[in-house]
């Protein structure tokens, strides 16, 4: 049992008296995940299908089977 606990104790995580990481540092992380998320939805779901920002095919056959999978119609 003792193995196991000096196995498992690491002295680089903290356990007790850690501090939590300030909104400040979080938000701009935060929005642009949100803002490549949402980049990434609209490419799988929209683009040359009911509406398209590119010329031709590439874009719907690049992301054709991410579409299906994630239950977009195309055809």
């Amino acid at each position: 049992m003792a193995t196991t606990a000096a196995l498992l104790d690491d002295h680089f995580i903290p356990v007790q008296g850690g501090s939590a990481i300030p909104i400040e540092d979080i938000a701009p992380w935060a929005v642009f995940g949100t803002l490549i998320a949402l980049i990434f939805l609209y490419f799988v779901s929209t683009e040359q299908g009911a509406f398209a920002l590119f010329d031709g095919m590439y874009v719907h056959e690049f992301v054709h089977d991410g579409r299906h999978l994630l239950g977009f119609p195309c055809h």
